[in-house]
């Protein structure tokens, strides 16, 4: 007669599953000796006899017992067979009839942070994706990206450099984007000056541990890059909500807040001010630089989207002028690729190396193969042939894409043609809440108006990108758009 286990083990193994039959037996012995249906001292069927209740090879039973003795789970008693180990504890008592967990069901004993209730990255699923600025990543021919990568292989393989590396980033890549910022963006660096991050969103991460402790405070724009000041908050920061208008970020209202305040940073997007487009104008980079000696805090500068202006030569980034008092953090997704998540941070030598330090801890290193692919592609003047290209197809989208707003959002839609970038913010004279709400409904997926606000009474809209998208595909989504306002 089988005993209860026995039946319940045979109950689990199912040959049309896609994980090993030793493998599954393995993983419902060690379930019934947690659970307690297998006890230390316990012996077990011989290796012929489990095999025949199970219905399986009796090798595919050795090689579990194998693997179990091995483990520790198990222990052979010579002839009188094999018994579960003595030295395990005594299990847990479960609770009659309970169900048996799985990682999608197990009850969680311990603490965790949980996430928000609104994610900060837009869902992936059916329907219409409305980006904040992304590019057209269509338009990078993969050959060259593929040429890159077979010749940053073929280099590695060559050098020995499959292995653990400098947490800075890529020796090559590292000068590529030195010499870049400093002949496209006057920036006074070398390679000495640059860590390598996943992205610029990981560069912002990184700059906040080095140099935010909890209870200190930090200064963000009311309507601003949400995920930067999730990461402010991550690391303990009081966020404090300054205002912006057509000039770029409220400098009095920055003093202000330093007087009444333990500033450690204050995070801008000069360029293109996230969401709303707008430059922070000269006189107010220059007074943002003197209260930053005054005060002693940091400027985080996020130029993510520096190489897409239309209208006139951009303004230079303020670590170009302002090198001790600037954490300049930049990013090739829009230039190449987001998925190859690459961005950087500049800043004084000791500053790279405490965040090449967080890189350390959090990381280990960066992605040695597809830094270097990049650098290859910096290298050989295929990045910046690239840029060219794609900068005359983007301002075509860009007049495209205000026309359509013009024809089908005018009545109820205002927004400010931006210089340069690869978004419109959209002001509505509608009821936000409602057309967000019809817009999730229809299957239409972008950035809640209140995902860039970090106090209530800041001015409401949306950010929507036009790069991304081809003159069917904006057509398609400014309709959407209108349909969800009702």
């Amino acid at each position: 007669m089988l005993r209860p286990w026995q039946v319940s083990l045979g109950d689990r193994i199912d040959p049309a599953r896609d994980v090993p039959i030793y493998m599954q037996i393995i993983q419902a012995l060690i379930r019934d000796i947690e659970r307690g249906r297998l006890t230390s001292g316990t012996y077990l069927p011989s290796s012929r006899e489990l095999a025949t209740i199970l219905g399986v090879n009796r090798k595919t039973v050795v090689l579990a017992y194998e693997d179990l003795i091995a483990q520790g789970w198990l222990a052979s008693a010579g002839t009188r067979g094999t018994m579960v180990s003595t030295s395990l504890p005594d299990p847990v008592k479960k609770n009659q009839g309970e169900v048996e967990a799985t990682m999608s069901n197990a009850a969680i004993d311990y603490r965790f942070a949980p996430p928000p209730e609104r994610a900060l990255a837009l869902p992936s699923g059916v329907g219409l994706k409305l980006d904040e600025g992304a590019p057209d990543g269509r338009l990078f021919p993969a050959e060259l990206l593929a040429r890159a990568y077979r010749a940053a292989t073929h280099r590695a393989s060559r050098d020995n450099g499959f292995q653990y590396r400098d947490p800075r980033g890529s020796p090559a890549l590292r000068e590529s984007i030195a010499t870049m910022l400093k002949s496209q963006r006057g920036l006074p660096v070398s390679a000495e000056n640059i860590c390598i991050t996943r992205g610029s969103q990981n560069g912002i991460f990184l700059a906040t541990q080095v140099l935010v402790q909890p209870g200190d405070s930090v200064i963000v724009e009311e309507l601003t890059y949400e995920p930067a000041v999730a990461a402010f908050r991550a690391c303990g920061a009081k966020i404090l909500p300054v205002g912006v208008d057509e000039g770029g970020i409220d400098i009095e209202a920055v003093e202000h807040a330093c007087r009444r305040n333990a500033v450690r940073a204050v995070f801008v997007t000069p360029h293109h001010q996230f969401p709303t487009t707008v430059a922070l104008r000269p006189e107010r980079r220059l007074r943002l630089l003197d209260l930053a000696r005054q005060f002693g805090f940091a400027i985080i500068e996020d130029d993510y989207d520096h190489e897409f202006h239309f209208e006139s030569q951009p303004l230079l980034p303020m670590a170009g002028y302002g090198p001790g008092h600037v954490i300049y953090v930049g990013s090739l997704s829009k230039l190449l690729l987001p998925a190859l998540r690459i961005g950087y941070v500049a800043a004084p030598p000791p500053v790279i190396d405490a965040i090449a330090h967080m890189v350390s801890l959090t990381d280990g290193m960066g992605n040695t193969l597809t830094e270097d692919a990049a650098a290859e592609l910096i290298e050989n003047g295929e990045l910046r042939r690239h840029a060219r290209k794609v900068r005359q197809v983007y301002a075509k989208r860009r007049e495209s894409f205000a026309a359509e707003v013009d024809r089908t959002l005018g009545h109820i839609a205002d927004y400010k043609m931006p210089d340069g970038g690869l978004a419109f913010w959209l002001r509505f004279d509608t009821d936000l809440d409602h057309m967000e709400t019809r817009a999730a409904a229809m299957g239409l997926r972008f950035a809640s108006s209140r995902s860039f606000m970090t106090r209530d009474t800041a001015q409401r809209g949306l950010r929507i990108g036009f790069a991304s998208l081809n003159g069917h595909e904006a057509r398609t989504a400014i309709a959407a758009l209108r349909e969800a306002a009702g």
